[in-house]
């Protein structure tokens, strides 16, 4: 992660691990993307190339997931982005985050 960060160009990183926080200081922006409990339990079951999220376990988890880990997330995070919007509308604002941070 150090060497990634290291390059100077614009980096976006995405996933969630439990240690994250120790890394937040050397972005300039944290974007939390969001969706409610039926919009991601939908999406899993649509999927045809990965299997998370079929089980009850598993939706379960996703479920517990929103409940007690996007809170700590949203407390982190610089800006929300709605999962629900397009992909392409999501880019554009991840995109316009980038050029308002390299402007400053």
């Amino acid at each position: 992660m150090a060497a990634l960060l290291a390059n100077g160009g614009p980096v976006i990183v995405s996933g969630t691990v439990e240690n994250q926080v120790r890394f937040y200081d050397n972005f300039d922006a944290i974007i939390l993307l969001t969706a409610p409990l039926s919009v991601l339990l939908e999406r899993v079951s649509a999927r045809v190339n990965n299997p998370y999220g079929t089980t009850s376990e598993e939706r379960e988890e996703i479920s517990r997931n929103l409940r007690d880990v996007e809170p700590l997330l949203r407390s982190g995070a610089t800006l929300e982005l709605d999962g629900r919007e397009t992909v392409s509308a999501l880019a554009d604002r991840v995109e316009a985050v980038i050029r308002d941070t390299r402007s400053h």
